[in-house]
């Protein structure tokens, strides 16, 4: 899809990478520029108690496949032209800096520009480019109102534990360059895209926003229970003592459910007989279904509610979660044994992606091949800039 399309990320942690990854994923040249000095992406650090990885450790891997990484000294002179040299061949710059750092290495929008005036950059900042705050994705959750609805009623607030708001920044900024990239092709003209964490987390607020600014609901802590659909997120234990969880969104659907719970009479109770009555008495309901549920055995139940099509799941962890088929197109492979997850899901005969990207690379191992082969440096220059400390 994006076969030919060159991007230069000048980003690192989860955001800014999460954008390069998926313009990797459908085919463009992604050349990722660490800095030298800083040691390159912070993440290559970030490992969980006890993981024993390489200088990739596992957060670095689920947002740095099919990318070429470059390790430059972006306080020098000499390491700033390389930039500036990548930029005059490329089409997309991603960016994720501090508010002023970028204006300070000369690797804003205004300067980079000035070598490509038809530059298409993305940049990605916590509260935008006027305020100075940095953003953090769990200082995100906590100033969006995320954390406030998270946890159990009465219980403290909790961090969701995927940076989330991360995600939906780096989904905005696709988004945003995407329009970007189709402006271009009819203009002629690039631009700067910016997206700030905040502004991507408020306007994921979804139905909860609407709750507080259309009905005047401030939502609170309700556990995994829906606010305004019941029994819909409640959790039951089962026989097996599985945690089973029921989505149920219509009174037709409640009305299969219990049907195979053997509680035929409950859907004409006043007290459950439309979605509003069954969230105005979503407790006493729950307690009902609760004593059903747990004479039954998990799978069984849920093979049954699926008959019936009431939606129900077994929560399941991660290693469960992806061993299910539909994980399996998503999986992404390397010849030595390494393996990630698409960020693109979207399946389409005209988006051609592959499972066989580049692997996420060592820090600054693909620099001799990126001077070399893109930017036709002589084998002089480049063994002088690496004996003066420039490049590794």
């Amino acid at each position: 899809m994006f076969a030919g399309l060159r991007v230069v990320e000048l980003a690192s942690v989860l955001a800014g990478p999460a954008v390069g990854q998926f313009f990797g994923e459908l085919g463009a040249e992604v050349i990722k520029v660490e800095n030298l000095s800083a040691g390159g992406d912070v993440t290559r650090s970030w490992r969980s108690q006890g993981e024993e990885t390489d200088d990739r450790s596992a957060y670095f891997c689920s947002v740095n496949w099919g990318k070429k990484s470059i390790a430059i000294d972006l306080k020098t002179r000499e390491g700033k032209e390389i930039v500036y040299d990548l930029v005059k061949v490329a089409d997309i710059v991603i960016a994720s800096y501090k508010p002023g750092d970028a204006e300070k290495l000369g690797m804003d929008y205004t300067t980079l520009s000035g070598f490509k005036t038809d530059l298409i950059y993305g940049m990605i900042t916590g509260y935008g480019s006027k305020n100075p705050r940095v953003g953090y994705d769990a200082v995100i959750q906590a100033e969006s109102g995320f954390m406030f609805m998270n946890g159990e009623p009465g219980g403290p607030s909790l961090k969701i534990p995927v940076a989330l708001m991360d995600v939906l920044a780096g989904h905005q900024l696709k988004e945003g360059l995407l329009l970007a990239l189709l402006y271009k092709e009819r203009t002629g003209n690039g631009q700067m895209v910016e997206v700030s964490l905040i502004q991507s987390a408020l306007a994921s607020l979804a139905n909860q926003g609407s709750n507080w600014l259309v009905a005047n609901k401030l939502p609170r802590k309700s556990g995994s229970a829906h606010p305004n659909i019941a029994p819909y997120g409640d959790l039951f234990l089962s026989a097996d003592n599985k945690e089973i969880l029921l989505a149920v969104g219509s009174d037709r659907q409640f009305f299969e459910l219990c049907k195979v719970l053997s509680i035929h009479k409950l859907p004409d109770n006043e007290q459950y007989r439309t979605n509003s009555s069954r969230v105005a008495n979503r407790d006493s309901l729950n307690i009902l279904l609760r004593a059903r549920i747990s004479t039954f055995q998990a799978i069984d139940l849920i093979e049954s509610l699926k008959k019936v099509k009431v939606p129900a799941a077994i929560i399941q962890n991660i290693q469960e979660a992806l061993d299910a088929s539909e994980a399996k197109s998503l999986f992404l492979e390397s010849e030595e044994g390494l393996r990630g997850l698409r960020s693109f899901v979207a399946e389409s005969n005209g988006l051609l992606t592959s499972s066989h990207i580049l692997p996420p690379p060592h820090f600054g191992e693909n620099t001799n091949e990126i001077l070399s082969k893109t930017l036709h440096f002589e084998v002089e220059k480049v063994d002088k800039l690496r004996s003066l400390g420039i490049i590794i």
